[in-house]
């Protein structure tokens, strides 16, 4: 058969050939397309990681600090830590390093090209350095003003990139080898095949065929007649047996044979019939005829006989396979219908009862339940935890859910006990089992449960838990098909269980992602009192965020955005966003003017991931309200966003017109504001979509119920917060929900002190005295020196470069707040004074006297502002 000479030979070497190269080349092709997935994850991880730590708040200040290394190498070391990279290290704009995993090279110039990133350019390449060849990402960090502040660069070492591909090679070359084993296998029954059809055909063999053809006939377990000219020609054995003929039957005229009249006219009638029902003594027997002279043949028939009685059993089994495979096809439609471990597990021990057995329970290894993947321990103990139980009887003697048992996972294939004496304690102990309570193996004995059996829950080469299933009473014990049917089942409900756990793991890092990327403490001002709750989606966490930004005069901004799409990409993204708004508040605009700013931010964003293939864009939306504690005026635009809801003190709600912009990203149209009045002691809310819109449920039905919570009595934030959430969530959100709610408050008018000036330099001194009486009457004589100096320094500034009005304002809040205010849009900026200089030190007072200091415009001009840290005020009136 092997001989290359023969035809079989050829043919079993070619195949066992051409499948040698097909396996050799797919497993190389999975082990390199495995190492190119790997370095493909590295880029995109420490791209991402880069390019968030580089947009983290505080980088910028920390970088032109004198000290960065100080303020940074803490952080870096700890997103390192976070997000299993190399290393993160941070250098200035000439490459000097800030932070590294080894202190000895902070100080050093970064190894490689890093040109590009200066120019603005993040990139990402794979080069040799002190750790070796690694995959490095470079990420620019810019100032407001688009200058490079500094470098990030984050890299993983092609070593542990190529560890994870690696992995794959043990199954890659099992699989192979068994491919092979099996097409060998199969290559050698076919050439066996073919030999006999090509040489097993001579006149021998044909002469031996003939001579053994009757004995192949009587071998068959139907019964066979030949009927020619109304004699039976011949009958073989099991004939004779169904029909009890004689032994000199063949031969014979079908009259003579003592059958019933009806058989002996249906055997000689010539017609053909299919499975036709006659009674031969105790037996009902399928007829099937069919004459001989139908292509030319002689005339007669040929009649084949089955007994219905075995054909009853054979029709029992097929039923009983026909259920199984009805069991199974419920099972894949209803086990996995959720991505949540416990209620998979749950589905499969509910489909398993009762058809299949009398309880079943389901036991999963503890890091499973938590999404992590379980390690086997060596010759140890697994422990597994109760997870789900279904049972006929409900007052069953099992462990409930939650209990743990010790498993010891000597053999992955599935076992079955069955005890005529009960003795289920040793049977525990035969499969794997161990800590067994005697009481339970006594009670299960009592209940009459005699048979159980164990399959282990396998995915990818690992052991997630088990299946048990029990049968009692009456049940027949589990066989060997039982076995090969539940070790089906268990199989396919394992692959629901492991996608629930890997699901489990991704959405629990996606909410720590988003949940570290939104405000951990709201900042202190007195303008507001805000609550806020924030709900991951169940499945997928999205891009919503909420920010409270303090603003200088008294004002507060509050932001509610929400990102396209949902998972890391959104939580990425959206981190960038939040950052941004930050950076563009810090410049004061307008609400409808910030929407600007932030809707070329997206475009750029979606427009620069396009360029690089990804299919994800960066659209959002977002509202932005600006609050004023002196005048009780809110200023709102919003980019596509739901509007604001106003709740005023008598418990009225009120939906206050605000002109709706396109989504971020889209562009083409400017943003609208619009400004209203919030009385004092009314409530802001702000939220997401997520809270309104629900599958089944229209948006204008979910904002009237928004309403209906809101109204009637009055409630403090926190307390609106948790009425408007029980209102509209009865259960986990398909979107993630971000809800802000702000109680307003204003500023008393002894707080607040204004005056005008005259365009004349000697209107300072009036100013100065104004002020220190203001101050006197509020017991900050300590602060006047100060306040004086200030005033009188801005003053002079108007007075000689701006343009009439020019006003004076004191704010007395958390801080003492000083503002100028003219009618010229040219801005003062900050310098260093030479020596020689008879001025411009001004400001550089202002700053060193001041906590902070800043510049914002209005419709009419611009106002020069500076705070003062003082000591809390003996009555806080907001």
């Amino acid at each position: 058969m092997l001989g290359v000479r023969t035809v079989a030979g050829q043919v079993f070497c070619f195949v066992v050939g051409l499948v040698l190269l097909l396996v050799t080349a797919g497993a190389v092709a999975l082990v390199v397309q495995g190492r190119r997935d790997s370095m493909a994850v590295a880029r995109g991880h420490t791209l991402s990681v880069a390019e968030t730590f580089a947009h983290s708040p505080g980088i910028v200040p920390a970088l032109d600090s004198k000290d960065p290394t100080a303020l940074l190498q803490q952080s870096a070391e700890e997103v390192r830590r976070l997000t299993h990279v190399e290393y993160v290290v941070v250098a200035g704009p000439q490459g000097t390093r800030y932070t590294h995993p080894d202190p000895a090279l902070i100080g050093k110039h970064i190894v490689g090209p890093y040109k590009e990133a200066l120019a603005g350019h993040g990139f990402t390449r794979t080069f040799s350095g002190t750790r070796g060849p690694s995959v490095n990402s470079v990420v620019p960090v810019t100032r407001p003003d688009g200058s490079v502040a500094g470098l990030v660069s984050v890299g993983v070492s092609v070593e542990s990139v190529n560890s994870v591909a690696d992995r794959s090679i043990p199954l890659s070359a099992g699989a192979a080898v068994v491919a092979l084993a099996l097409t060998t296998g199969g290559a050698a029954l076919l050439s066996r095949r073919l030999r006999r059809q090509t040489h097993g055909l001579g006149p021998a063999e044909m002469t031996r065929m003939y001579e053994h053809h009757d004995a192949v006939l009587h071998a068959v377990r139907e019964g066979v007649l030949i009927v020619e000219a109304d004699r039976l020609t011949l009958a073989n054995d099991e004939a004779r047996r169904l029909l009890d003929l004689p032994p000199d039957a063949e031969g014979r005229a079908v009259a003579d044979l003592g059958l019933d009249p009806g058989t002996t006219a249906l055997f000689v009638s010539g017609r053909t019939v299919t499975d036709e029902v006659l009674r031969a003594g105790n037996r009902l027997l399928a007829v099937s005829l069919r004459p001989t002279d139908t292509h030319g043949g002689p005339p007669g028939a040929v009649v084949s006989l089955r007994d219905t009685t075995e054909l009853r059993a054979v029709t029992g089994q097929a039923e009983f396979a026909t259920e199984r495979l009805l069991l199974l096809y419920e099972a894949g439609a209803r086990i996995g219908t959720t991505l949540d471990v416990t209620r998979t597990a749950q589905e499969l021990a509910d489909v398993a009862i009762p058809g299949f057995a009398d309880a079943a329970t389901v036991d999963l290894a503890d890091p499973v339940l938590r999404g992590d993947e379980p390690v086997t321990p060596e010759g140890g103990t697994l422990e597994m935890r109760r997870t789900a139980v279904a049972a006929v009887r409900p007052n069953h003697p099992l462990y409930p859910v939650g209990h743990a048992v010790g498993f010891v996972p000597t053999r992955t294939r599935a076992m079955r006990v069955h005890s005529d004496d009960a003795d289920l304690k040793s049977d525990f102990t035969k499969l794997g089992w161990r800590n067994w309570d005697p009481d339970v193996a006594e009670r299960i004995r009592e209940q009459g449960y005699h048979s159980l059996m164990s399959v282990p829950l396998h995915a990818r080469g690992v052991v997630l838990g088990m299946a048990n299933f029990w049968r009692s009473g009456d049940s027949e014990p589990f066989d060997d098909d039982d076995l090969s049917f539940a070790e089906e089942l268990v199989a396919r409900a394992a692959v629901g269980v492991d996608n629930a756990r890997r699901y489990t793991r991704e959405h629990a890092m996606a909410v720590t992602l988003q949940r570290s990327l939104l405000p951990r403490v709201l900042p202190e001002q007195n303008a507001l009192d805000v609550a806020h709750r924030y709900l991951p989606a169940y499945e997928g966490v999205g891009g919503d965020w909420f920010d409270v930004i303090p603003l200088s005069g008294a004002r507060v901004a509050l932001v509610v955005g929400d990102v396209v799409g949902h998972g890391l990409h959104a939580a990425a993204t959206m981190g960038r966003l939040r950052t941004s708004v930050h950076n563009f508040s810090s410049l004061d605009p307008a609400p409808d003017e910030l929407l600007g700013h932030l809707d070329e931010l997206v475009a750029r964003i979606d427009r620069d991931e396009t360029e690089e293939g990804d299919l994800e864009i960066a659209g959002a939306t977002c509202l932005y309200a600006i609050y004023d504690a002196v005048s009780g005026n809110c200023t709102v635009a919003r980019a596509g966003h739901p509007g604001p809801v106003l709740v005023l003190p008598d418990g009225t709600v009120e939906c206050p017109e605000v002109p709706t912009g396109l989504p971020l990203g889209i562009g083409g149209m400017p943003f609208e504001a619009a400004e209203f009045h919030v009385p004092e002691g009314s409530r802001l809310v702000l939220y997401t979509d997520g809270l309104v819109e629900r599958r089944g449920r229209d948006i204008d039905a979910g904002l009237d119920l928004l309403r209906g919570a809101l109204a009637s009595r009055d409630r403090t934030p926190e307390e609106t917060c948790d009425d408007v959430l029980d209102a509209l969530l009865n259960d986990q959100p398909d979107d993630d929900v971000a809800l802000l709610v702000a109680r307003t408050r204003t500023l008393d008018p002894d707080q607040v002190a204004q005056w005008a000036v005259a365009t004349d330099p000697a209107a300072v001194a009036g100013v100065r005295k104004n002020v220190a009486e203001w101050l006197t009457d509020r017991g900050l004589e300590e602060e006047a020196f100060a306040t004086e100096l200030i005033l009188s320094e801005l003053v002079t500034n108007a007075v000689r470069y701006g343009t009439a009005p020019i006003e004076v304002r004191l704010l007395y809040d958390r801080n003492l707040i000083c503002e100028v205010s003219d009618s010229s849009s040219t801005s003062p900026h900050l310098r260093y004074a030479a020596t020689t200089d008879e001025g411009g030190r001004g400001l550089f007072l202002v700053a060193q006297f001041a906590e902070r200091w800043g510049t914002r415009y209005t419709e009419t001009g611009k106002v020069i502002w500076s705070e003062q840290t003082v000591g809390e005020p003996e009555e806080n009136n907001l």
